[in-house]
């Protein structure tokens, strides 16, 4: 029955440092002091991690005291045909929208356009840049989700997210199936169904009851939609255990918000340009210094761009990327994370547009400077098997294709060194190869370089400058060379939304 406190059959022991006493005190006190005994006992304030304690089982938690995995006894892999049934009634629920609501004319779907998709196979699409690596990665999120809310794993979901793009692509429009959608709908999605279901379980507790837990349900909801839906018929909305039962990782937050400007005369920094307001977020989740055996996403990195005043291209850049597999080790003073990753890349703005997915490997780096001072450094070389990339510098806003589908190679190089938390200086540097596949023959070499600083002016808030230099050298068989620039800079506030657990300051 909803609400009740739910119990496993053959309960197991578990580390103390999450289980609720019936009866002791008030739920809401217990879990206040769970909350302070692991801030005080499992924090790496004076190391890479929190120390060895009696408090955590290795083998089911993180040293935070937090579970590796989703305690299968409340979490079930439920039978295949339900995650199945939701992958096609998604799938009916987007076109119903579609035909329904905005009347769209490839929603236009019967007998004869399911044969007619079967029959000429597949093309590649003309969909503008956004719908292309924004809409359909997110669509490949629901379906991922149908499968991860209901039990299964990381690569068991994926194959819900290839399911469900197929069905899609067959039966969901009166267009062709096209290859650029099978390739980007399902991987990408896989990409960020992850990163919001991890999210979604930082949010979830099943210990909590009340105005707390309706909040937490909401906010879990709205970031993974798809498992909101599944929690509410699963009955585990209203359930209340005495554990924690989903797997978690520290998370520090950045938030800055501010103004842009983007030069007329690119290296003319103080004379006109074009201004917006700007925001930015990007989540660090997991401690990739921690000792541990790595497996997918359990450290991943994410930050979204937004712009406004500048147009309809509000999404400026989304770059992320969540590791697969790894191997930690400690040199010395130097701490390292080693693995194999997988990459999301987006650039969109009026002056080009970049999207790529990418796999490859990378070295992070932490070297302890000081008590309170540290150098973070990241290195990534990874494969672009696929992506988009115009060859435009000023981008064409019809509803139609203006760029290229392409693939190569991308590398990447971060480093901040912050000082305490009183300030921090970053550079960052991103490369790209592209090599047009279907468009204009050609090769883009894009190098993308953005130092930053900021100064801490009271507890969490720092303010902060960051430039820009976008540099682009396109050839085209038949054309002239061509070479473009774009600069820009922006002045922000930044909050520091810092794990109690998890510290280091860097963004």
């Amino acid at each position: 029955m909803f609400g009740q406190e739910v119990a496993p059959q053959n309960p197991k022991k578990v580390a103390p440092t999450d289980t609720i006493v019936p009866g002791k005190e008030t739920r809401e006190k217990q879990i206040e002091k769970i909350d302070s005994v692991k801030v005080k006992k499992l924090s790496d304030s004076t190391g890479n991690e929190p120390a060895k304690s009696a408090l955590v089982d290795t083998t089911k938690q993180n040293k935070y005291g937090d579970l590796l995995e989703d305690d299968t006894t409340y979490n079930k892999r439920y039978p295949i045909w339900i995650p199945i049934t939701e992958v096609v009634g998604t799938n009916a629920f987007i076109w119903a929208l579609d035909r329904y609501i905005l009347n769209a004319d490839y929603a236009r779907i019967g007998i004869q356009s399911w044969k007619n998709n079967i029959v000429y196979g597949w093309e590649w699409d003309n969909d503008r840049f956004g719908v292309n690596f924004i809409g359909h990665p997110y669509s490949g999120t629901l379906s991922y989700n149908a499968g991860r809310a209901n039990g299964y794993n990381f690569y068991q979901s994926f194959c819900f997210a290839v399911g469900g793009s197929l069905l899609w692509e067959y039966f969901g429009e009166n267009t062709r199936p096209s290859y650029n959608d099978i390739i980007y709908t399902p991987v990408n999605g896989t990409f960020f169904g992850e990163i919001l279901y991890r999210l979604s379980s930082n949010i979830l507790d099943d210990r909590t009851r009340g105005v707390q837990r309706v909040f937490r349900e909401i906010a879990a909801g709205l970031i993974d939609p798809m498992r909101g839906f599944n929690r509410l018929i699963q009955g585990k909305s209203f359930r209340r255990t005495n554990k924690e039962v989903y797997e978690k990782e520290p998370i520090n937050i950045s938030l800055y918000a501010g103004l842009r400007k983007i030069n007329e005369i690119p290296y003319d920094v103080f004379g006109k340009g074009t201004y917006s307001g700007m925001i930015n977020l990007q989540f660090d989740y997991g401690n990739p210094f921690e000792l541990r055996k790595r497996k997918p996403f359990d450290f991943f990195k994410l930050r979204v761009d937004l712009n406004f005043g500048v147009g309809r291209k509000y999404l400026d850049n989304i770059l992320g990327y969540g590791i697969l597999f790894g191997r930690n080790a400690q040199l010395g003073k130097i701490a390292l994370l080693i693995g194999g990753y997988q990459y999301y890349d987006y650039w969109d703005n009026n002056k080009f547009e970049l999207g790529t997915i990418a796999f490859g490997g990378g070295i992070i780096s932490k070297l302890a400077l000081s008590k309170t001072s540290n150098l973070y450094t990241s290195i990534h070389l990874a494969l672009v098997p696929f992506g988009g990339n115009s060859t435009k510098f000023v981008i064409d806003t019809t509803q139609v294709r203006d760029y290229n589908f392409v693939g190569g190679l991308e590398a990447k190089f971060e480093s901040t060194f912050n000082l305490g938390k009183y300030a921090t200086a970053t550079l960052r540097y991103y490369f790209y190869w592209m090599r047009t596949y279907i468009g204009k023959n050609g090769n883009n070499f894009i190098h993308i370089l953005k130092p930053r600083i900021t100064v801490r002016l009271y507890k969490n808030m720092s303010i902060g400058c960051e430039a820009q230099l976008y540099y682009n050298d396109l050839y085209q068989r038949g054309l002239p060379a061509v070479h473009a620039i774009q600069t820009e800079q922006k002045i922000f506030l930044l909050f520091f939304l810092e794990d109690k657990q998890r510290r280091g300051y860097y963004n």
